[in-house]
């Protein structure tokens, strides 16, 4: 199976953000977001996969900005590595000034897919290879991101978590 490249799996989703879809203070609805972004994320995860995809888990969200009613969003998602059968799917959020079209990045988020077959079961997937310095940090870090994780929930020793032993020795 041939390894690829993050951006094989680029998934840009572009919106306008409308008054049924934010609160009282007329920002977009953090569950809204969320929406969004487990959808871009979902479209990169088949790109990169070709397979089925499920949501495992969502890893980190961070609300930077607050997105105004009227914006115009702009979601970049693109998996930033895969591991057997799942893979780690970075997404940057970003709004446009309505009179320059600056864009400012509001939030970001790591969602966690896993490729599945017809009946559910996992399957095998394509390894990345990144090649931007950008690519190749988020590559790295989703190593470390996935230890914890399985530390945490009981499903690896912490010795074995070579990674994370690495940010904390030397």
């Amino acid at each position: 199976m041939r390894a690829k490249s993050p951006r094989e799996s680029l998934t840009v989703l572009t919106d306008l953000v409308l008054p049924g879809e934010t609160n009282y203070l007329d920002n977009l609805f953090g569950g809204e977001l969320l929406a969004r972004m487990d959808r871009a994320c979902s479209i990169a995860a088949r790109r990169h996969s070709r397979r089925i995809v499920v949501t495992a888990s969502v890893n980190h969200v961070a609300f930077t900005k607050s997105v105004p009613v009227g914006s115009v969003v702009t979601l970049e998602a693109k998996v930033s590595r895969a591991f057997k059968s799942s893979m780690e799917i970075y997404v940057d959020v970003w709004i446009e000034d309505r009179q320059s079209g600056e864009k400012t990045k509001v939030n970001e988020g790591i969602y966690t897919f896993v490729a599945v077959d017809e009946t559910g079961k996992p399957v095998p997937i394509p390894q990345i290879e990144p090649e931007t310095e950008l690519e190749k940090q988020r590559y790295e870090a989703a190593l470390r991101r996935k230890q914890l994780s399985l530390v945490l929930a009981g499903k690896m020793d912490p010795k074995e978590a070579i990674e994370l032993k690495s940010i904390f020795m030397d």
